[in-house]
């Protein structure tokens, strides 16, 4: 049985399954803190070589106008959206984000299926949103 992800926008923001933020945290350390950083804020030990920059991944939403792109993240991270720096699909680190499908709702209700790494990814990211 597959289990929805719960993604509501409340006043005091977004509510997250605890088992989804500890798999996307998790994932996060394992597979982008190198480049992002371990607080997400671009400064990871890999960003002196990387020819782009790297983004701070805690100012997502503040870069949209305050509201968190969460099926545009889903989709950088399982490489249906290009990104220079990755080189498409997460190549580095394609069989970690592929298997184990899982289907939630974005929040405009249409249905998104994807790995559960990709889907608790995007929430933790979501989860770590600051308005700073």
């Amino acid at each position: 049985m597959l289990k929805p992800v719960l993604f509501l926008l409340l006043a005091a923001g977004p509510a997250f399954a605890a088992d989804d933020l500890t798999l996307g945290r998790e994932t996060y350390h394992g597979a982008c803190a190198a480049c992002h950083g371990a607080e997400a804020k671009g400064d990871g030990p890999m960003v002196d070589l990387i020819s782009i920059p790297v983004p701070d991944l805690t100012r997502i939403a503040a870069r949209n106008g305050g509201e968190f792109p969460w099926l545009k993240v889903v989709h950088m991270i399982d490489g249906r959206t290009g990104l220079r720096g990755h080189g498409g699909p997460m190549p580095l680190f394609g069989a970690l984000f592929s298997g184990d499908t899982k289907a939630a709702d974005a929040p405009d209700g249409s249905p998104v299926i994807t790995s559960a790494r990709v889907l608790a990814l995007a929430d933790y990211l979501a989860s770590i949103q600051t308005a700073e």
